[in-house]
């Protein structure tokens, strides 16, 4: 069955960002048009078309300690499956660092791998994906065109305030001689700055490792907290880093808002206990 490219008026804001919806037996993920052009398969997952209880028929990607391992594993088939060829997937066991796990062999199937702490993979194989898990925080896919290599990153708001995204280009850089004007980002679908609350220690950090910007990505709710971009915020590390602006595409969209179309930690842990985890995967065909 061929991968059914999904349409709809009411998405035109996605189209304009350089996205479009993928779909296949009810299952549906947003790819980015730039990555796909430059020969990188791509996808963020939604939580649509799965086998999982969150509450039913969900799409949960990861989170072995809340879902069977089949859930999951039949989950990831169904994910895997638009996306057209043989693919295998290098994740890892994320824990908000700013670790990068360097895939220099076909990892073997069924996950095995991601028992490797860090918080973004890389490679230049052909037919590896290379994932990272979210519920809010931001996913970012990075293909650099000349060398063929990519990169995912998991950046939260530990993860953007340490500036992974940064050091995923730069052990690009070591790794493949990776230049960013050629580097291509999409960044997914996460807790945008609509939603996304923080308190005053992290108006602090942001204030204090990037003075010259952090004002902007504040929005003041009641004393002591504010709304914070992590879009925006890891947009402009991208662009510090030397990506061209033009390279850089954002979704628009957030998991807070769209709880029918993604998992959100923040909003769904409190009211049932557990959510379930999106991907983002990226590899070069």
């Amino acid at each position: 069955m061929p991968t059914e490219t999904i349409t709809d008026s009411s998405d035109a804001a996605v189209g304009r960002a350089g996205f479009r919806w993928l779909g296949r037996g009810g299952v549906r993920a947003l790819s980015s048009l730039a990555l796909d052009a430059a020969g990188f398969a791509n996808a963020f997952s939604t939580r649509a078309g799965g086998v999982s209880p969150f509450p039913s028929n969900d799409l949960n990607l990861a989170g072995f300690d809340e879902d069977s391992a089949e859930n999951i594993r039949e989950n990831r088939r169904r994910f895997l499956s638009l996306l057209p060829g043989d693919w295998t997937l290098a994740a890892c066991w994320q824990v908000h660092g700013t670790s990068l796990r360097v895939v220099r062999a076909q990892p073997e199937p069924r996950g095995v791998g991601e028992e490797e702490r860090c918080d973004a993979v890389a490679t230049d194989l052909a037919r590896v994906l290379v994932g990272v898990k979210t519920a809010d925080c931001v996913p970012l896919l990075l293909g650099d065109a000349r060398t063929g290599a990519c990169a995912a990153v998991h950046a939260g708001w530990r993860g953007t305030s340490s500036s992974i995204v940064a050091l995923a280009l730069r052990r690009m850089k070591e790794e493949y001689g990776t230049h960013p004007a050629d580097v291509i980002a999409a960044i997914g679908p996460a807790a945008l700055g609509c939603c996304y609350e923080v308190g005053a220690e992290v108006v602090e950090i942001f204030k204090t490792r990037f003075p010259e910007y952090a004002d902007s990505l504040f929005t003041p709710t009641h004393e002591g907290r504010a709304l914070v971009d992590l879009h925006e915020a890891n947009r402009r590390q991208l662009l510090d880093a030397g990506v061209p602006g033009e390279n850089v595409h954002a979704a628009p969209l957030c998991t807070m808002c769209r709880t029918d179309l993604f998992f959100s930690y923040r909003r769904e842990k409190k009211l049932h206990g557990r959510t379930g985890r999106l991907l983002g995967v990226v590899g070069r065909r």
